[in-house]
C-alpha cells in the first residue's frame, strides 16, 4: 500500500518543484563587483564623497547606480563604495577591484564628468537620508576656511550610525509655543526688544556680556522659547556636559519635555544619535549641546547661540580644528538666522563683532552690574612683602580675614591655578611683557641663554621696556603651592571639597565650606558662595600667549560670577598685581572695555583676530620647503621658523605636539584682513601638491590657532 502512495506522490511533487523554479527570481550580482547587473534606467550615475581625508583627494567621485540600489540610492544616505582599482581593472565595461570604504551619496546624476569606466557603488549602509544639503555646503564652507577636507568635517558632523536608533521612529512634532515672558532678561537695556525680535521672525545678532549669578541658563532658554514660537528652529553650543545639563534643566522648566535634544558624550552612542535623527527629520527644533552639536541639522534655523566662547573646549582637536564660534558665524550668514554670542566676560573676537557694526552690544547698566557683582580687592607684591602672615604661610592676612567671615554664611571658594605654565619675561619694574620689536611675539631666554623671539627665532641683545625704559628682566610667578591640605590644616573645622581635572564637581550645598577648584572646574553652590579666593594671579598672567591676559580675567571672572552680590556681603580677593590690566578690569567688572583695549593694541601691531593666522609645524626641512614652495599671498608675512620644545619619551602630550624625541619648527604665516580665504587656499593646494607627489607628508598646518605665544 505504501509503494503505491508513493508512485501517485510523483507527478505532484515534480510539477510543485517546476512551478518553484518558474517563481524563482534571476541569480542577483554580487555587491562587490555588481559584475553583469543593469544599471538604473534614470540617473544612473551617483555623486559620492568617500571616507578619506588626504586633501589631494577632496573632491567628488563618480559611481555607477545598479538598478536594485536604484530606490534606496537617495541623496544624503550611506553608502559603500570600491576606491582605488586602477584603469587596467576594467571589466564589461565597469571598474572592478579596490578597497571597500564608507562615503555619503550627494546628488545623483544622468551623466558623469569622467570620461572613463565606472565602479559601481557597492552598497547602500541605510536608506536614512542623514546629509542635506544645508549640511553638505555648511561643511564645505569650514573645509575651505580651515584648509581642510570635507571629508574630515563630514566625520565631526555627522555621527556614526547606530542601526537600533535608526530603526526606531522619532516622535510627532510639537506645535510652536507660546512667546515667553522677558523675565531676567528685563536687567539688560535692550533685552526685551531683542527676545521680541526673535518672537516676530527676525535675525538680531547681539554680543551679549552677561551679569553674574545663576541666570544665564534661564535667559539663554527663553531666548529659544522666544524662536521656537516664531516656528523656527534653535541651536546652543555650550563648552561642557555641566553648561549643557544647566541649560537643559531651563529649557525643560520654561518649554516642558520633548521639546529640544540635548547632545552630549555623556548621553551614550544609541540615545545621542536617535537624539540627532529627532532633529534631522524635524521632530525637534531645538538643540543644545557641545562643540560636536555646532553642527547639528536643526530644521528652518532661526537662532544660532554660543555660550562662553572664550573656552578652550570650543576649539575642535580633531582635523581641520575649527572653532565653534567660527562655524555657527557661517551658519549665522548662510541661514540669515539670529546670532547671539554670550558670556560674563569677554573675547577680543567678541569685541571685533560689536566694533565693525555686524553685532550689537547686549550688556546692563552700570548700576544692574554693581548691584548684582562681588566686591573685589586686590593683593599686590607690595602687600604681600609687608605681610608676615603671607611669608609665613604663602596666604596673605586678607585672604585669611575673607575667608573667616565669608564660613559664618556660606560656602567659599579658592581657585587655584594649574601647574606646569611656562613662565615669559617681562620687565621688573612696570611688569609690562618683554615683546619683539620686529614682529612683537614673546622674548625668551632658553636655559639662560641669550634673548630670542618666541616667533620670528630674531636675537634681542639690546633689549629695553617701552613703557618705563628699564632693561631688568623678570621670569614671572610660575605654579600653585597652596593645597587642600594647608587649608584644612589651617581650618581644621571646615570641610575641605576639591574639584579639578580628574574629580569635577557639579554643585556643592550652601553649608560653610572651602571648596578647592582649578579654574573652568569650580562647582555652583546653592544660593552662591559667600566668598572667593582667586590666588596665584601671576600663574595665569605669566603664560607666553597672547591671550594670557583675555584668559586670566575669563577665569577669574567665571569664578566670580558664582560669588553673591555685594549687597549680599561676597567678596572676592584676587592675589595679583593690582595695578595690571586684567586686575583692574576686574576690579570694576568691566571685561568689555578690557577687550575694546585689547583689540586696538592687536590692530596697531598686526595680532589676531585683526590678522588671520597660520601656523606651519614640522621637521626643520619640510618646513623649509613647504614654505618655499608654497604660493602664499603677496601680503603674507612669515614669523620664524623657530624650535619647539622636545617632547620627552613617555611624557604628557597634548593635540599637535611633535612625535616624541623630535626636534620640530614652527612658523607663523600672517596676511591682513581680506586675504584669509587666500592664505587658506594656498595652504591647502601645496600641502595636498605635496601629499599627491610623495605620499605621506609631515607637515602641520592649523589655521587660527588659539595658542601662538
Amino acid at each position: 500500500m505504501s509503494s503505491e502512495n508513493e508512485k501517485s506522490d510523483e507527478p505532484e511533487q515534480l510539477a510543485l518543484i517546476r512551478e518553484t523554479v518558474r517563481k524563482a527570481k534571476v541569480p542577483r550580482a554580487k555587491p562587490r563587483t555588481w559584475r553583469g547587473a543593469a544599471l538604473a534606467k534614470e540617473l544612473p550615475v551617483a555623486r559620492v564623497v568617500v571616507n578619506k581625508g588626504a586633501l589631494h583627494l577632496d573632491q567628488f567621485f563618480d559611481y555607477a547606480v545598479p538598478e536594485e540600489l536604484d530606490e534606496v540610492a537617495r541623496p544624503g544616505v550611506r553608502v559603500r563604495v570600491r576606491f582605488g582599482a586602477g584603469a587596467h581593472q576594467v571589466r564589461g565595461g565597469r571598474r572592478e577591484g579596490g578597497r571597500l570604504i564608507d562615503g555619503f551619496l550627494v546628488e545623483r546624476r544622468a551623466e558623469s564628468d569622467y570620461s572613463g569606466p565606472l565602479a559601481a557603488l557597492a552598497d547602500v549602509v541605510s536608506p536614512e537620508p542623514v546629509l542635506g544639503p544645508e549640511l553638505l555646503g555648511l561643511a564645505r564652507a569650514v573645509a575651505d576656511r580651515y584648509a581642510g577636507s570635507l571629508a574630515d568635517v563630514l566625520q565631526l558632523a555627522v555621527p556614526p550610525r547606530n542601526a537600533t536608533a535608526e530603526r526606531k521612529p522619532s516622535p510627532e512634532p510639537l506645535p510652536p509655543p507660546r512667546p515667553p515672558e522677558p523675565g531676567s532678561w528685563t536687567r539688560y537695556e535692550r533685552g526685551p526688544a531683542f527676545l521680541d525680535s526673535l518672537a516676530r521672525g527676525g535675525a538680531p545678532r547681539a554680543v551679549w556680556n552677561a551679569l553674574p549669578g545663576p541666570y544665564w541658563a534661564q535667559e539663554i532658554a527663553r531666548a529659544v522659547a522666544a524662536t521656537l514660537a516664531s516656528g523656527r528652529g534653535a541651536l546652543v553650543v555650550v563648552p561642557d556636559g555641566r553648561a549643557a545639563g544647566r541649560v537643559d534643566a531651563a529649557l525643560t522648566e520654561i518649554l516642558g519635555e520633548g521639546r529640544h535634544a540635548l547632545l552630549t558624550a555623556e548621553a551614550g552612542p544609541e540615545k545621542r544619535y536617535a537624539q540627532w535623527l529627532a532633529v534631522r527629520r524635524g521632530a525637534v527644533r531645538a538643540v543644545v549641546g557641545t562643540r560636536a552639536a555646532m553642527f547639528a541639522p536643526v530644521r528652518d534655523l532661526g537662532l544660532v547661540l554660543i555660550w562662553d566662547d572664550g573656552d578652550g573646549s570650543h576649539s575642535e582637536p580633531h582635523a581641520p580644528q575649527p572653532h565653534a564660534r567660527d562655524v555657527l558665524l557661517l551658519r549665522a550668514a548662510h541661514d540669515r538666522c539670529a546670532f547671539l554670542l554670550g558670556s560674563t566676560s569677554c573675547t577680543v573676537e567678541a569685541a571685533q563683532l560689536v566694533e565693525s557694526g555686524w553685532a550689537q552690544a547686549l550688556d546692563a547698566g552700570r548700576e544692574q552690574v554693581r548691584r548684582a557683582a562681588p566686591l573685589i580687592r586686590t593683593v599686590g607684591d607690595g602687600e604681600l612683602a609687608r605681610d608676615e602672615a603671607a611669608r609665613a604661610a604663602r596666604l596673605p592676612s586678607l585672604a585669611w580675614q575673607t575667608v573667616r567671615e565669608g564660613l559664618k554664611t556660606g560656602p567659599v571658594l579658592v581657585q587655584v591655578p594649574r601647574r606646569g605654565y611656562v613662565p615669559r619675561l617681562a620687565c621688573e619694574r612696570c611688569r609690562t611683557p618683554a615683546r619683539c620689536r620686529h614682529c612683537a611675539g614673546p622674548l625668551e631666554a632658553p636655559e639662560q641663554q641669550e634673548l630670542r623671539c618666541g616667533w620670528c627665532g630674531r636675537g634681542a641683545p639690546d633689549w629695553h621696556c617701552v613703557e618705563c625704559g628699564s632693561t631688568r628682566l623678570r621670569a614671572q610667578v610660575v605654579g600653585a603651592r597652596r593645597t587642600a591640605e594647608e587649608l584644612g590644616r589651617a581650618f581644621p573645622a571646615v570641610p575641605v571639597r576639591t574639584s579639578g581635572r580628574d574629580h569635577v564637581l557639579d554643585s556643592v550645598p550652601g553649608r560653610p565650606a572651602l571648596v578647592v577648584s582649578t579654574p573652568g572646574a569650580e562647582p555652583v553652590a546653592e544660593g552662591g558662595y559667600a566668598a572667593a579666593l582667586l590666588l596665584d594671579g601671576w600663574a595665569m598672567l605669566g603664560r607666553p600667549d597672547l591671550r594670557a591676559g583675555e584668559e586670566a580675567l575669563r577665569r577669574w571672572i567665571d569664578a566670580a560670577s558664582l560669588v553673591r552680590g555685594q549687597a549680599e556681603g561676597g567678596t572676592v580677593v584676587v592675589v595679583a598685581e593690582p595695578t595690571l590690566r586684567p586686575v583692574q578690569a576686574l576690579v570694576r567688572w568691566d571685561p568689555v572695555g578690557h577687550a575694546r583695549r585689547e583689540l586696538a593694541e592687536r590692530a596697531e601691531l598686526g595680532f589676531p583676530p585683526v590678522s588671520r593666522m597660520a601656523a606651519v609645524t614640522g621637521p626643520p626641512e619640510a618646513v623649509e620647503g613647504f614654505l618655499a614652495a608654497a604660493g602664499l599671498p603677496a601680503d603674507a608675512e612669515v614669523l620664524g621658523p623657530v624650535p619647539l620644545p622636545v617632547v620627552r619619551p613617555g611624557g604628557p602630550r597634548r593635540p599637535g605636539d611633535p612625535p616624541p624625541g623630535e626636534q620640530w619648527e614652527r612658523a607663523l604665516v600672517r596676511v591682513p584682513p581680506g586675504s584669509g580665504a587666500a592664505l587658506a587656499a594656498s595652504l591647502k593646494q601645496a600641502r595636498a601638491g605635496r601629499l599627491a607627489r610623495g605620499g605621506g607628508d609631515p607637515v602641520r598646518i592649523r589655521v587660527d590657532p588659539p595658542d601662538i605665544g
